[in-house]
């Protein structure tokens, strides 16, 4: 059972997600939240699996609950999804910066919602689209490559797992990485694992910002 908290200002919001997720056997909602804080002390004592987090809510905006709630260690088990709409695409990039598993625009299909909510679940992150990919290259240029520190960190890596990282940035799945580098799916998982280890990375989201701010990749690398 993957246990889910919905934080949104908006009652209507959270009723129509709460509807969504409970007609899934496989999730189940634990809570509510209207605001960030209320959002990250709800966390700290349900410890949920996935938090599904409104950007925009009044006083601790999800931004800065999304950083509070990856920022301590007894909450990282916790994978956070950002819920954005497309007005709102500055906020996009710093939500994964600050340790979201990846976001969702808000007027996605329900069928989206719920595979996003499965998907960052089981350890991925919620890049794979082209629309995501844009946008997160578009938000990494805005960074300076190498001001994360990122550089040194990478030199634990090997050189087949930078390769795999690269890839990583580029939203590619374990099986599209394995066809580009000639590998087998198993083998293309067992380098990003590796990877998320040696670099102290969340999840695969965590790897896509290690790897623009230290210059591994560019933006419009694909």
């Amino acid at each position: 059972m993957i246990r889910v908290l919905i934080a949104d200002d908006q009652a209507l919001v959270r009723s129509g997600f709460r509807a969504l997720l409970s007609s899934q056997a496989d999730l189940d909602v634990v809570a509510e939240a209207a605001d960030g804080a209320e959002a990250l002390a709800r966390v700290r004592e349900l410890r949920p699996d996935v938090v599904l987090m409104d950007i925009r809510m009044p006083g601790h905006d999800g931004l800065a609950a999304t950083r509070d709630i990856t920022a301590d260690p007894g909450l990282a088990d916790v994978r956070v999804i950002v819920l954005t709409t497309f007005t709102e695409d500055s906020y996009v990039f710093d939500a994964i910066r600050f340790g979201a598993s990846g976001f969702l625009v808000k007027d996605s299909e329900p069928a989206d919602l719920i595979k996003a909510i499965r998907v960052v679940h089981g350890g991925e992150a919620l890049l794979a689209p082209a629309v995501t990919r844009t946008l997160i290259a578009e938000f990494a240029a805005r960074s300076r490559p190498g001001s994360g520190g990122g550089t040194a960190r990478l030199d634990a890596l090997t050189d087949r797992e930078r390769e795999v990282v690269a890839q990583v940035a580029a939203g590619r799945s374990n099986d599209e990485i394995a066809a580009r580098l000639f590998m087998s799916p198993t083998t293309a998982k067992t380098h990003v694992s590796r990877a998320m280890t040696k670099l102290g990375a969340r999840d695969r989201a965590q790897l896509v910002v290690l790897a623009y701010e230290s210059g591994l990749v560019r933006p419009g690398w694909m």
